[in-house]
């Protein structure tokens, strides 16, 4: 009989296969069997989402595992994490880890280094552990906020309704339709008009440049005017109608005598009304004034 039968060698792949299936699912965790990683320690109060294997990063790289998680019994406020930490990782005092979930439920640990990195951790040392804030979590604080606005919500959802139920909305989006439609046509209207001007643009331009230049030739005639000499001869019609008022205003001269000498208006208004008087009675009595004959003699 021989020792490697069949069922031996059947025994021996499936042991094998085991190994493999074994060293691959630790591989595919991130987990190194020959690894010589440095052990630190995590104190959480929570541990939610967190498992053995879970990646560690710093700064965004990784730099290990979680190794395993003790829950203390006696304390069970207390949650100790081991975590394998590349040895070529140092650890400055002040250091803290944090427990880190994305919105699709990966969880991750994230430590915050210390600032000072001329002092390190031993190794074996704890650092204090906390949840990081996630989106997630702030969503859930937001709950509460949001229940509140829900009825205001709730409101404005029913004002908006009956908004659209009133039938002067329909009649204004109509109105809408007919401003929109005349703005086309007035759109259309001025597309015209900017044509026509463009058109009539060089005549225009034309008649503007012939109006410039007769504006042009008459500040040259009124350049060419003698303003000094046509001052000097208003000055002296000026000074003419001066004396003249002069003279009507003393008591000189006929016009003066006749503005200011009552008497002389007097016996000029008594020889006006006579002349009238004579005329009148002429009109009336031409007899006594014209005397004639048709055979030249006399009548007396």
């Amino acid at each position: 009989m021989k020792f490697f039968s069949n069922e031996v060698k059947i025994a021996l792949v499936a042991i094998i296969g085991i190994i493999v299936l074994f060293f691959g699912m630790n591989y595919l965790k991130g987990v190194s069997m020959f690894s010589g990683n440095k052990s630190y320690y995590a104190s959480f109060d929570n541990v939610t989402g967190l498992s053995p294997a879970s990646p560690v990063f710093a700064n965004g790289f990784k730099i290990g595992m979680v190794e395993t998680i003790n829950y203390d019994y006696a304390h069970p406020e207390k949650i100790i994490v081991v975590l394998g930490i590349d040895p070529k990782m140092k650890l400055p005092k002040g250091t803290t880890a944090e427990i880190v979930s994305d919105l699709l439920g990966n969880v991750k640990l994230e430590l915050k280094l210390g600032s000072n990195f001329a002092d390190f951790m031993a190794v074996g040392d704890t650092v204090r552990g906390g949840m990081q804030q996630g989106i997630m979590s702030k969503a859930g604080d937001m709950v509460p906020k949001i229940e509140q606005m829900l009825p205001k919500l709730d409101s404005i959802l029913n004002s908006v309704n009956a908004l659209l139920a009133d039938p002067a909305l329909s009649h204004s989006l109509h109105n809408v339709d007919n401003i929109t439609a005349n703005l086309t046509s007035t759109t259309s209207e001025l597309k015209k008009l900017s044509a026509s001007l463009n058109k009539e643009m060089p005549r225009i331009m034309s008649n503007v440049n012939g109006t410039l230049s007769n504006t042009e030739a008459l500040t040259g005639k009124l350049n060419n005017i003698d303003v000094d000499g046509t001052m000097r001869k208003v000055d002296a019609t000026l000074a003419n109608v001066q004396q003249m008022t002069h003279a009507l205003n003393s008591r000189e001269g006929t016009l003066g005598l006749l503005m200011h000498d009552a008497g002389l208006y007097n016996h000029l208004n008594a020889t006006m009304r006579d002349a009238d008087s004579l005329l009148i009675d002429l009109k009336a009595h031409p007899k006594r004034y014209v005397h004639f004959s048709v055979f030249g003699k006399k009548d007396r």
